[in-house]
């Protein structure tokens, strides 16, 4: 194990990290870190894994499992769980029942009533618990709620997003191959169902068609939302997209908003944002457009919310039931993809 600790204030939250692979080390670790939070611990029992951790983050403690991590004496004020998504809800309950608060990575869960249970166990035992939902911190997803709440858009009566790449080749991980938590429309559709349900409120009703055409999990998924609201939400995710549509569009009577690319994902409207630095989107009438500046804010905001959840007493940074109804949504759109019809909700 390794001893040495960086130099910390006492109210500084120590941050234990479950799992090292993409999650762990691309949107936990050092997102973590960035906002001031000290990552006292990881586990992982890959030893190439453990040797990256102590170049990455030499001040934290590499441990094998999780039961050592909840046996060692110096524990941390917060666990993040982001193991494979089948286990984050045994992994996020042992977590709770330790007496720790617990970040968990989406997908909650791999369905709701799982998802629904873990929560209620939390309640009933006085658990913190809060589900990382870090696209809500998007510059896209921030620019949209301003433009929003300015009524820019007047009164919308669509909202697209999609998360499609060309991928000919799949890459070879659990993701790809585990059909129970795997899969596009657990990963990548937990963020697109969030984002439609944060934006424009519950939903009635769903149409989807899921289908797995190079991998073993689905990686083609297309949902067609009903917000109570009135607001059709059309979401898409694939990995077999050779020219990918705008990344979202919204439309109301006094105009659409516009993000064509996202994240350097190769797209034939990459073009469009040439020269768009800071610009987190585009008004568009017809074929007039006026750029709109990002907000301010990052992904590291969760986790300075997670330090204030923890310290300060503030508010939680995503409610956990916001994960469940994300999940009955994802369960809904399951059992319209297997009988072609559309599946109400409540």
């Amino acid at each position: 194990m390794d001893t040495a600790r960086p130099h910390r204030t006492e109210d500084t939250p120590r941050v234990a990290v479950v799992g090292y692979g993409l999650g762990g080390r691309v949107f936990h670790v050092p997102v973590a870190a960035e906002a001031g939070l000290e990552v006292s611990h990881v586990v992982t029992s890959n030893p190439e894994r453990a040797a990256q951790v102590r170049e990455a983050a030499p001040g934290a403690r590499v441990v094998a499992s999780l039961a050592a991590l909840l046996a060692d004496d110096a524990r941390p004020d917060v666990v993040v769980v982001t193991t494979p998504s089948a286990l984050h809800a045994e992994h996020a309950r042992a977590v709770l029942d330790a007496g720790l608060p617990v970040v968990v990575d989406k997908p909650l869960a791999t369905d709701a009533a799982s998802a629904r249970a873990l929560v209620e166990h939390a309640e009933r035992t006085g658990g913190r618990l809060t589900v990382y939902q870090n696209r809500r911190w998007d510059d896209e997803q921030r620019t949209l709620r301003a433009v929003l709440a300015a009524g820019e858009l007047g009164t919308v009566h669509r909202f697209e997003r999609r998360w499609e790449r060309w991928r000919p080749e799949p890459l070879s991980r659990w993701k790809e191959n585990d059909t129970v938590g795997g899969g596009l429309l657990l990963d990548l559709g937990s963020h697109l169902v969030d984002a439609a349900i944060e934006l424009f409120g519950p939903v009635r009703s769903v149409y989807a068609e899921v289908q797995g055409l190079k991998t073993p999990a689905d990686d083609d998924v297309f949902l067609a939302l009903t917000h109570v609201s009135g607001v059709r939400s059309h979401l898409a995710a694939g990995g077999l997209v050779g020219a990918p549509g705008p990344r979202t569009r919204v439309l109301g009577d006094h105009g659409a908003f516009l993000v064509t690319s996202f994240e350097g994902e190769a797209s034939p409207f990459t073009a469009l944002d040439e020269d768009a630095q800071g610009v987190g989107g585009w008004l568009v009438h017809g074929d007039e457009r006026r750029a709109v500046p990002t907000p301010p804010g990052d992904h590291a905001d969760f986790y300075r919310d997670v330090a204030r959840w923890l310290v300060d007493g503030g508010p939680v940074p995503v409610d956990p039931w916001d994960a469940v109804r994300t999940l009955e949504v994802l369960d809904a759109a399951r059992a319209s993809a297997r009988t072609g019809q559309v599946v109400q909700i409540g």
